[in-house]
């Protein structure tokens, strides 16, 4: 018979199984990252530059959900790297840009072989991650929607 606390009991949230795997991937990122000297946050952002080359600090933000006070300390490590530079925009001042270096380039080709590293750990079939990637997505829109409220 349930009672009134089932709804603490944590077997039955579903925030703890999606924050419990978040932590185990990032764990299992980690050694194939050190090779790289980087952080999982500082290879996701990384990840947003390969694709987009040059984007204002808040586009870099809202690829990552990530906000400015997270981002700032971590695009700054990146460019202590040398893998982006950050400038101010020349049509307004308030804009920071951001830009990848040829450093963060030739980084790419170092990174190519993570995804396929970390995938041989998981070992999940195709269609299964493919559907549990479409319903993670989903359910960062509907938070996102949520949330701006």
């Amino acid at each position: 018979m349930a009672d009134q606390f089932d709804p603490l009991k944590l077997e039955n949230q579903l925030c703890f199984p999606l924050y419990a795997c978040a932590k185990e991937i990032v764990k299992a990122y980690k050694p194939y990252l050190d090779e790289l000297d980087l952080t999982y946050t500082q290879y996701i952002t990384m990840m947003v530059m390969w694709e987009h080359k040059e984007l204002r600090v808040k586009e870099v933000g809202n690829y990552l959900y990530l906000d400015s006070s997270t981002l700032t300390p971590l695009l700054k490590r990146l460019e202590e790297k040398g893998y982006v530079a950050r400038t101010r925009s020349k049509t307004d001042e308030r804009d920071l840009i951001v830009s990848i270096t040829d450093d963060g380039e030739a980084l790419r080709e170092r990174a190519l072989t993570v995804p396929q590293r970390l995938a041989a750990c998981v070992d999940m079939e195709p269609a299964k991650a493919q559907l549990l990637y479409g319903i993670l997505y989903e359910l960062l829109e509907k938070l996102g929607e949520n949330n701006s409220r």
